[in-house]
């Protein structure tokens, strides 16, 4: 990746704390470049989701900002949101509604005519690769279908960034790899991609750069290969588990 490319994330000291003294997140900073695919990494209750939440404008950071497209999501989340799109792991799409009608329906939320619209959801059936089946009611679909039909709907209006908790959870390893290899072309393309997953493996795959993160705080980043190396471990895992252990001996 050519480090000169400009940032369209920067996370600079942000923190989340619920009570006095407790922190779910706490002076993480990093980037995500244009065109790049940057992963977060830690186990449960690491402070992922709350760093994510905040960046996608759905919970207030107590201390820090991030800058999205060069809008802050303390001072100006309207325009983060025009230059971000989220989707959680638990996302759901309305189920008596058809494909194609469901994919309508969100580009009339992103749009501002109607022939964007029509843009946007051309675009999600080329994403998607549903075919015929974007006519039927998506109660009728597989898990791996309704996946790609939601990973359409978060990028068929070409944000600047994406953001995908677990984006290939549960699927068989056919549809992952597919969403994977969709996700690496529009990258490729110019798209930019924050990734939260427990796959160590789908990360090595897909992720430029990671980030560790465990009990708030962001611990190393690197690229994958890199980590591996300075580790002396045989896979991203090994690094993971070495990170983790390791502040859990030495403390904060």
């Amino acid at each position: 990746m050519d480090d000169n490319r400009p940032s369209v994330l920067r996370v600079e000291h942000l923190s989340k704390q619920y009570k006095k003294g407790v922190y779910a997140s706490r002076d993480v900073t990093f980037d995500v470049k244009e065109g790049e695919i940057f992963a977060l990494i830690g186990p449960n209750g690491a402070g992922k989701t709350t760093t994510i939440r905040m960046i996608a404008t759905l919970l207030k950071p107590t201390e820090g900002d991030a800058i999205v497209g060069g809008c802050s999501i303390k001072t100006d989340p309207a325009g983060v949101r025009r230059n971000l799109t989220y989707l959680p792991d638990e996302a759901g799409a309305y189920k008596n509604m058809k494909g194609r009608q469901y994919l309508k329906f969100m580009a009339e939320m992103y749009a501002e005519n109607r022939e964007q619209v029509a843009e946007y959801v051309k675009a999600a059936e080329g994403i998607c690769k549903l075919g015929d089946r974007l006519d039927d009611k998506i109660e009728t679909y597989s898990r791996g279908m309704t996946r790609k039909l939601l990973l359409a709907r978060t990028i068929m209006s070409k944000p600047k960034i994406a953001i995908l908790d677990e984006p290939t959870s549960g699927l068989d390893i056919i549809n992952a790899l597919e969403i994977r290899r969709m996700i690496k072309e529009l990258a490729a393309e110019g798209m930019s991609f924050l990734l939260s997953s427990h796959n160590m493996l789908e990360i090595e795959f897909l992720s430029d750069r990671v980030g560790i993160i465990a009990r708030g705080h962001l611990l190393e980043v690197g690229r994958p290969a890199e980590l591996v190396e300075s580790y002396h471990a045989e896979n991203l895992e090994e690094v993971f588990e070495m990170e983790v252990m390791k502040k859990d001996v030495t403390g904060w």
